[in-house]
C-alpha cells in the first residue's frame, strides 16, 4: 500500500509520508489534524514523533541499517549498535552502588540490583516458581510450552531466549575477543572467560543456602537446589516418569527409543550414555590414555 498523511501542515507531513513509504510499501501512515500523529497500518500503533515512527517501521521490514565496523553485525537501531560496541571495547559505564560490580548496560545493572534485595515479585502460574525479573519468568514459561520464538538468520536454529540466540550467533562469526591471561585460551563471551578462569583459581562463588555446598557455576548450584526442593518439572511423554532436570529426561527417553548416540572409535560399539562409553574404552588395552581423559573431561550424558 502507499503511505498517505492527512494534516493541516500538508507540506511537512507529505515529506514524512514519502520517507515512510520508502521504508515499506506495506505501511500506511494516517496522521490526524488534531494530534499530528502517524499510525502504522499493520499494527495500528500510533507515534507522535517521526523518528519513533521510522524506527518502528523496521520492526516490520527487518531493516538493519547500522552495522558494526569490527564484526559486521547489523542492528535496526543506532543505540543498539552503540551498546554492542562495548563488547569490543569492554566499556562498563554502569556500576552497582552496593558491590561496585560494573556493567555495560543499565538494564543489566538494574537486574543485578535485585540480587541484593532478593525481591521476587513474579510468579509462574503453572508451577509457582518465583522470579526477580519479568523476562526471566517469561523465559521460564517457555519450558512449559516448549516455544522457541527466536531463530538464527544463518542456520535457522531456534531458541527460547534471545540471549541464547545472540550467543549462538557468535558461532557463525567465530569472533573470540576475550583471552585468558594464564593459558591464552580465547572465548567469544566474557562470561565464558570468567567461568574458565575459575579452573585456574578453583574459585567457587556460588553457595547453597541450605547446605552451604559451593559451586563454580550458578548453573550447577541451581541443579543442586532441586535436590532440596524435590521439584520435578519434566515428565516423560511415554511413561509419565518425572525428572528435575531436562537432560535427565533426555537420557531416560533413550530407554524408549533405544537411541545410542555414543560410539567407540575403536570397535564402533554404540552406547546410550557417554559414561558407559568411557567404561567400555578401558576394555581396549591399547587405547591411548589421552583419548580416555578427553572423554571423561567432556562427560555428557
Amino acid at each position: 500500500m502507499e503511505a498517505s498523511c492527512e494534516s493541516s501542515e500538508k507540506g511537512r507531513m507529505s515529506d514524512m509520508c514519502m520517507k515512510a513509504s520508502k521504508v515499506s510499501t506495506n505501511i500506511q501512515v494516517l496522521t490526524s489534524t488534531a494530534k499530528k500523529s502517524c499510525t502504522c497500518h499493520i499494527c495500528s500503533k500510533t507515534f507522535s514523533r517521526k523518528c519513533d515512527f521510522i524506527k518502528h517501521l523496521r520492526a516490520h521490514t527487518n531493516e538493519k541499517p547500522f552495522s558494526c565496523d569490527t564484526c559486521g553485525r547489523e542492528f535496526s537501531q543506532k543505540s543498539s549498535l552503540k551498546t554492542h560496541y562495548r563488547i569490543h571495547s569492554n566499556e562498563k559505564p554502569y556500576s552497582c552502588d552496593i558491590c561496585n560490580k560494573q556493567f555495560s548496560q543499565k538494564v543489566n545493572l538494574d537486574r543485578h540490583f535485585l540480587t541484593h534485595t532478593n525481591e521476587k515479585p513474579y510468579s509462574c502460574d503453572i508451577c509457582n516458581k518465583q522470579f526477580s525479573q519479568k523476562d526471566k519468568l517469561k523465559a521460564h514459561f517457555l519450558t512449559h510450552t516448549n516455544e522457541k520464538p527466536y531463530s538464527c538468520d544463518v542456520c535457522n536454529k531456534q531458541f527460547s531466549q534471545k540471549v541464547n540466540l545472540n550467543r549462538h550467533f557468535l558461532t557463525h562469526t567465530n569472533e573470540k575477543p576475550y583471552s585468558c591471561d594464564v593459558c591464552n585460551k580465547q572465548f567469544s563471551q566474557k562470561d565464558n572467560l570468567n567461568i574458565h578462569f575459575r579452573t585456574h583459581t578453583n574459585e567457587k562463588p556460588y553457595s547453597c543456602n541450605v547446605c552451604n555446598k559451593q559451586f563454580s557455576l550458578n548453573f550447577n548450584l541451581n541443579r543442586h537446589l532441586l535436590t532440596h526442593t524435590n521439584e520435578k518439572s519434566y515428565s516423560c511423554d511415554v511413561c509419565n516418569k518425572k525428572f528435575s532436570l531436562k537432560d535427565k529426561l533426555n537420557v531416560h527417553s533413550r530407554t524408549h527409543t533405544n537411541e545410542k548416540p555414543y560410539s567407540c572409535t575403536i570397535c564402533k560399539k554404540q552406547f546410550s550414555l557417554n559414561y558407559n562409553l568411557n567404561r567400555h574404552f578401558r576394555t581396549h588395552p591399547t587405547i591411548e590414555k589421552s583419548i580416555l581423559e578427553i572423554n571423561e573431561r567432556n562427560n555428557i550424558l
